[in-house]
């Protein structure tokens, strides 16, 4: 999961590749000790994570409708941003000499300089231990064990595996964006239940549709640096076919917990509504082929899961 709305400025991507560490220039001067906190805080995809800690403490919500402690709920959503921001830190390190050459992450801390690349990659490893040490001793090992896993998951099996190498590669690393929810169930419980699976597999079926949407917004970035995105590699069009086909099918998944009884009617109602809207946009962007129609649909995702993960826990508070 990536932001589309990074600040960029000018960078020369031959100066970055002769640097061999994907920086371009370096830091000029001291600099304020706020400036460098912004950056290191840059570096953890802030963003990212508070999507992410929305559906952590929703199904913390959903898993315990009698309500976790607030202390439990603050511990988790501390270490789940700690193995978040550990996992983009370490991203930023590994994909730096990429970002050089794309215009909206030229100017991330590690290109520019700002950072020293090796200084990013430790930062982002004792982040990954301090989620692994304060979950385990502020909540459970479970939920540590969980969070290290999406970690890992996200930076070797989506950063080095696969974004390299398959159009696919987002549906499969999508899974490692999907584990935050069971962090929250794990912190919540202390354990796994297969209700859990809803939550994980919602996270899972909706990351394509929202980042293939962003990807045909920035498909000749992606050209540029060799990365086989599904617009890149399949065509635009065959991308907006995928996009659609996802959405239906999230969609009808969203539908299964209450089918189950899991989850009732203020949930279904919700869920429905939203998931008409979201389709309806995936049908737009297949039929207008334009920027804006694939900028809303990317815009509304973020909206759409957020809620739905909000109706799921006011519907079992209920």
């Amino acid at each position: 999961m990536e932001s589309a709305t990074t600040t960029t400025r000018p960078v020369d991507p031959g100066r970055a590749a002769r640097t061999g560490a994907g920086q371009v220039g370096a830091p000029s001067g001291r600099r304020s000790l706020a400036l460098v906190v912004r950056d290191y805080v840059a570096l953890t995809k802030p963003r990212i994570i508070s999507l992410l800690l929305v559906t952590t403490v929703a199904t913390m919500i959903a898993a315990d409708p009698e309500g976790p402690g607030v202390a439990t709920i603050l511990w988790t959503m501390l270490g789940g941003y700690l193995a978040a921001g550990g996992a983009g830190a370490i991203n930023h390190y590994l994909d730096r000499e990429r970002d050089a050459r794309m215009a909206r992450t030229r100017s991330r801390p590690l290109v520019s300089g700002r950072i020293e690349p090796w200084h990013g990659l430790v930062f982002g490893v004792v982040l990954g231990i301090a989620a692994a040490v304060q979950l385990t001793l502020t909540v459970n090992f479970l939920s540590a064990v969980l969070a290290i896993a999406g970690l890992l998951g996200y930076v070797l099996v989506y950063t080095v595996w696969l974004k390299p190498l398959t159009p696919q590669n987002i549906v499969i690393g999508g899974a490692a964006g999907a584990v935050p929810p069971l962090v929250g169930w794990a912190a919540a419980t202390g354990s796994l239940a297969p209700e859990a699976l809803y939550p994980f597999g919602i996270v899972f079926l909706w990351t394509p549709p929202h980042f293939w949407a962003l990807s045909l917004l920035i498909k000749d970035d992606y050209a540029r640096t060799g990365v086989p995105m599904l617009p890149v590699v399949k065509g635009e069009e065959a991308t907006r076919r995928q996009i659609l086909a996802y959405t239906l099918i999230l969609v009808a998944f969203t539908i299964v917990p209450v089918l189950t009884g899991f989850l009732g009617a203020i949930y279904l109602v919700s869920a429905l509504l939203m998931g008409g809207a979201f389709t309806a946009l995936a049908v737009i962007l297949l039929r207008e082929h334009s920027r804006p129609a694939a900028l809303r649909l990317y815009l509304t995702s973020l909206a759409y899961l957020a809620l739905l993960f909000a109706a799921m826990a006011v519907d079992r508070m209920a």
